[in-house]
């Protein structure tokens, strides 16, 4: 008779020993799932960062520091920036809001052209020039038109164009400019 109440207890302490192992299993799942996914959540933030940034760090909490340092350093590029752009729309002869008529005929057409690896990359702004007489214009230049973007910001057009060149040194890109620049 004794032995009824020992064998109670024996099975108590299996039941409670095997719920600690379900317990045990359960957290160290839990464990293993959350630092799977930080390991993902570190790997993404070391893939935005620029290599400069990470080269030579390799703790994460080195990591976490330099995208601290990298968010601070966007931080200041953009105040800059915004600075930079605040002080070009100040300057004398710009008018990049709205204003009457006779303030926006004052700005010329302005062109950049620059080399690209079909050609050219032209971008320009015009306020009313239509886009045929610009394509007729690449043509007399002896440029083949591959594509163009053109938006509308200001009542300003602004075009992008690639044009393949057969040989850039026969383009006079000072004489293509100008055209650009004084076209009506």
């Amino acid at each position: 008779m004794n032995d009824f109440p020992q064998k109670r207890r024996c099975n108590k302490k299996l039941r409670n020993s095997s719920e600690e192992n379900m317990d045990k299993i359960v957290h160290r799942e839990v464990e293993k799932q959350r630092r799977q996914e930080m390991a993902s959540l570190y790997a993404s933030l070391r893939s935005l960062l620029p290599l400069e940034f990470i080269q030579g760090k390799r703790s994460t909490s080195d990591q976490l520091n330099e995208a601290v340092n990298y968010i601070k350093y966007l931080q200041t590029n953009i105040k800059d920036m915004s600075s930079k752009r605040n002080n070009l729309m100040l300057l004398p002869g710009r008018s990049f809001g709205s204003s009457n008529g006779g303030d926006r005929n004052e700005i010329s057409n302005q062109a950049v052209i620059r080399p690209c690896l079909v050609g050219l990359e032209i971008v320009f702004s015009v306020i009313q020039t239509p886009l045929s007489r610009v394509l007729q214009l690449f043509r007399e230049h002896g440029l083949c038109v591959l594509s163009s973007i053109s938006s509308t910001v200001n009542d300003r057009l602004i075009y992008t164009v690639h044009a393949e060149v057969n040989d850039l040194a026969l383009i006079d890109f000072a004489d293509l400019k100008d055209t650009l620049t004084f076209m009506k």
